[in-house]
Formats: structure tokens, sequence, C-alpha cells
């Protein structure tokens, strides 16, 4: 197997789970990294043994880069991707795709007409309970699924958006707690239920006077399938972390898990708390099965650093879909239908009125 030369292009907290694992996997050569700072560019690059660059064009000709995992703030993620689209390049983003639809169209109308990849990061799909629900609704065991529920209960204080100078405003974060915190979950949701076709919702700022973005919002959801929503997602809940998806079926089964839990945590900064479990599984026959399967979650988390294990998966998952001229496990497309979502919450609280599907961008 050949392997593919491989840059970051952000040097970030979260860059250096990328770097980590563009490092270490066998079908990765990491020759480049890229940062609007020098000083941060050289910095990042000595610690991974790679060349430092400051424009993602020349880094591509000068390191003849085949790939990049792309780790700037969200509203800059479109400029880079139709960058190394035009060259050639395959770009994976990470969550979310982008903080606003038109950026995510140029970044797949530039992937497409230049045949390249273009894929999105969320990782918890390879957690083994997200994993599981997926399997037992694939399965029939649920029957047609009917309801689902989304949330994400946790806490930023003003030292996290101090912590980078792109936090918490429109401009440089696109939003607060559904375009950071909460794709993850949203990108769940929709996974388990399928595409959506109408949203209301609302969103508020409840307790950071000291941002621009929302902290808390909820909505409801109507999908294609005849199936209902509901999210409710915060920043503003402390102590902690604790963020759950369920599926509920016609059958009257329901299965469900807990993604986040613990103290709030910062990739590249604190460790991920608790490791994720289902927390709710009510399938005939397989009820007994929820002790066993937690011990053996648990136990994958004290083998693994889980901060870069699930990251890995799927950056391998991509570089293998290069290799083999196929989609990625998780694409452009996906992406968009989480930023599809969050902005369809945005404009029913702008608008006051539901939101039908498919959304234009404005």
């Amino acid at each position: 197997m050949r392997t593919i030369k491989t840059a970051v292009v952000g040097c970030g907290k979260v860059g250096h789970l990328h770097a980590a694992a563009l490092r270490d996997l066998p079908e990765s050569e990491l020759v480049a990294v890229c940062s609007r700072s020098p000083e941060k560019a050289k910095a990042f690059a000595d610690k991974y043994h790679a060349a430092p660059f400051t424009d993602v064009a020349e880094m591509i000709a000068k390191a003849h880069v085949e790939a990049i995992c792309l780790c700037t703030p969200h509203p800059q993620h479109a400029g880079p991707t139709v960058a190394a689209a035009r060259l050639g390049v395959h770009v994976l983003v990470e969550k979310p795709l982008a903080s606003s639809l038109a950026d995510c169209d140029a970044m797949l109308a530039a992937a497409r007409e230049n045949h390249t990849l273009l894929g999105t990061v969320c990782q918890r799909r390879y957690y083994p309970p997200c994993v599981r629900i997926h399997e037992a609704i694939q399965a029939g065991k649920l029957g047609k699924p009917i309801l689902g529920t989304a949330t994400m209960f946790g806490w930023r204080d003003q030292t996290y958006y101090k912590s980078d100078p792109w936090r918490g405003s429109w401009k440089h974060e696109g939003g607060g707690v559904l375009v950071n915190q909460s794709p993850h979950q949203l990108d769940l949701l929709i996974w388990y239920l399928g595409e959506v076709e109408e949203v209301f919702g609302y969103w508020a700022n409840q307790n950071h006077p000291y941002i621009e973005v929302e902290d808390t919002a909820v909505a409801v959801v109507r999908f294609k399938s005849g199936a209902l929503g509901n999210i409710v997602v915060s920043n503003s809940q402390n102590p902690a972390l604790n963020a759950r998806v369920s599926v509920h079926g016609a059958n009257g089964a329901s299965a469900g898990v807990q993604t986040d839990g613990g103290v709030m945590f910062v990739p590249g900064l604190s460790p991920i708390a608790e490791p994720p479990f289902n927390d709710l599984w009510t399938i005939p026959g397989e009820e007994e099965f929820l002790p066993q399967w937690k011990a053996e979650d648990a136990q994958l988390f004290k083998e693994v650093n889980p901060m870069e294990h699930f990251h890995r998966l799927q950056i391998q998952d991509f570089l293998h879909a290069i290799l083999e001229g196929r989609p990625p496990a998780i694409t452009g497309e996906d992406g968009r239908r989480t930023v599809e979502l969050f902005t369809a919450i945005y404009r029913a609280t702008r608008d006051r009125k539901a939101i039908a599907f498919p959304l234009p961008a404005e």
C-alpha cells in the first residue's frame, strides 16, 4: 500500500489530534503544516517533524501534498478547502463542515468539479455504543424509527471563551452551541432518523453576556420518514457535561447512548472524562446486554487514547477512500446536513415560523 502525502491546515488545539494521527498512520506521510502565524506553524511543524507554511497553495505545490486535514475556525473552512480542491487535493474538515450553507455549497462544488474527496469529522459515529444503535436500526430491531431526541447540557465559562480570540463571535466562530458543541449530537440524530423535512426552534443567550452568540437552543423536527425529533442543547448548564441521543421505534423498543459525560473538555487540552455507553436499550431479548456492553466500552477507553483513537479511525477511513477510489464513510454532504439543521433553527428564530427543507443558502 502506498502512502499519501498529508498535511494539517490550522495549528490550534484540535490540529494536534489530526497531526498525531497523520504522523502515526501507515497510510500517511505527514509532510507539512500550515498556519497564518509563521511562529505557530514553525512550532507545530517542529513537534511533528514536518515543513511549516503560511499559504495553502504554496504548501501544496512545494510539499506535493495530496490530502489535508482542515482544523481552522469554522468560518475559515471554505477558503482553504476550495483552494485545495482546485489543486486536486482531498480535504477532511473538522466539524462542522462550515458555519454557513453558502460555504458548504462552495466546498462541495469545488470537490465535485475537481473530482476530489470531501469529508467532515464526526468521530462519535465510531463510538461502539453509537454504532450499536445504527446497526439495530438497520437490522429493523426497533421497527420504523418514529421518535428521536438529542440533548447536550454543558458549561463554558469566560475563561473558555478567552482561550482563543475567535470564540464567541458571529464573525469568527459562526455561532455558539449549535455550531461548536452540538454538531456531534445533531449528526447522530440525522444518521439514525434520516433526512429532515421541517424544523421549528429558538436560540438564546441565557447567561453569557460577554459573547455574541447563543448558549442555548431548542427545536422540534419532522423527518421525511414521518418520525419526530426534539433537540435541546446548552452551554449554560453548570456543572459538567451530559450529552445523549436516543431513538424510539414503532414496535415500542428504544435505544440510547450517552455520548459525553463528566467535566467539560477541550480537544487538545483536556481528556474525555467518561466513556460513552448505551444508557437505554429495550429491544426484546437484548436488555440484559447493557452491563456487559458498558464494561466492554469502558475497557476500550482505558486501552486507547480516546481523544486520538476515534479521530484516527475516521482519518484512516478517509485515506483508504482516497486509495480505493470510493467516497469516505462520512461525506461532505453528511456535513452539510448538520449545517442545514442548525441553520434552520437560526432561521426559525429569526422568521418566527417553521422552516421547510431543503434550505438554500442565503
